[in-house]
């Protein structure tokens, strides 16, 4: 009966540039990210975390060691990105014209994204999988460890977590691109007897959701592939 709380980073600087910053190196929080991560650590500072993981790319483990200063964040790989191949790096504006954007709105479980030489790519429910597997395998551990009520945190991307939001809903990745989460935002999933509750979504840490509209980079009724810009 652990709790998850999974935050995703902070504004970053592909946020900042609407692009799709995948995988990519030097992609590190604004200073509205920092600013934004500071707020959300000071609501979460009297919570006794069992367990801190993160994603390996420089955005999450910035935010990680911003939330708990002085922690020493666990580096999971399968907490990482989307591997969005050919489409890293690219301004979201211009994505959107490609055939692809509306599989991964329509029909996301069907959605692989173009392979590169530079770049991994995998399919959303490749993605899906390892993101989730991750999760269960963690939350298995830290109750195992902790016992009931022990809270530990996963910082990640908006896609992983909006597929662990989906999956732990029952909707699958049907349901991908019905759900939201800004930066800096956090969700809280328990599961208990092999079932999931989800108890917030995309909320800044006090319980009350936020949204914010970010540029109008995508057509109405879209969802920006990585998560909202902020």
């Amino acid at each position: 009966m652990a709790l998850l709380l999974l935050v995703r980073h902070g504004h970053s600087t592909a946020n900042a540039e609407a692009v799709l910053a995948g995988w990519a190196e030097g992609v590190g929080l604004t200073d509205r990210g920092r600013e934004d991560v500071a707020r959300l650590a000071d609501r979460l500072s009297g919570l006794d975390v069992a367990r801190l993981v993160t994603s390996p790319l420089q955005r999450c483990r910035e935010t990680a060691e911003l939330l708990f200063p002085g922690a020493r964040p666990e580096i999971v790989d399968d907490l990482g990105e989307c591997h969005y191949g050919a489409w890293t790096g690219r301004p979201i504006a211009e994505l959107t014209s490609e055939p692809l954007w509306r599989t991964v709105q329509d029909d996301p479980a069907h959605a692989r994204f173009p392979s590169s030489d530079r770049f991994a790519s995998e399919s959303l429910a490749e993605m899906a999988d390892r993101i989730n597997g991750a999760i269960r395998r963690i939350d298995a551990e830290v109750d195992a460890e902790s016992g009931p009520g022990a809270v530990w945190v996963a910082v990640s991307h908006g896609d992983p977590i909006k597929a662990a939001i989906v999956d732990a809903v029952g909707a699958g990745l049907a349901g991908l691109q019905r759900v939201h989460v800004d930066p800096a935002s956090v969700s809280i999933i328990r599961r208990s007897g092999g079932k999931a509750m989800v108890m917030a979504v995309n909320s800044a840490g006090d319980g009350v959701p936020r949204h914010r509209s970010g540029p109008a980079v995508v057509p109405e009724g879209d969802a920006t592939v990585g998560g909202g810009t902020g």
